[in-house]
């Protein structure tokens, strides 16, 4: 799997995950409570980021080893550099459905 593919199907996920914790957020009363799901967003990207490696047969502490990189960047360090701006933008939508919700 390439490195957009992987992107690809990390942001579908990712969609999913957020999706069910703004159904979360209709059931919560206290502030705290309702911030504390933006940390259990960023498990969730972890997570999924570990479990699509896996499916993938990717070795996430494997060294990324391109014919014109020299940098010695392990695959997780790759995935993760390529794939924040969907956790960012998810992470940023998902905040302001927190924020509106008060």
């Amino acid at each position: 799997m390439d490195i957009n593919s992987f992107r690809a199907e990390l942001e579908t996920r990712l969609i999913i995950e957020k999706e069910y914790i703004i159904q979360e957020l209709s059931m919560m009363n206290e502030d705290p409570e309702k911030l504390e799901l933006l940390g259990k967003f960023n498990e969730k990207y972890k997570e999924l980021v570990r479990r699509i490696a896996n499916e993938e047969g990717i070795d996430l502490n494997a060294f990324y080893t391109h014919e014109n990189s020299s940098d010695n960047l392990t695959y997780e360090q790759i995935i993760l550099g390529k794939t924040m701006s969907v956790y960012d933008k998810l992470a940023d939508e998902l905040y302001v459905e927190i924020t509106r919700t008060n």
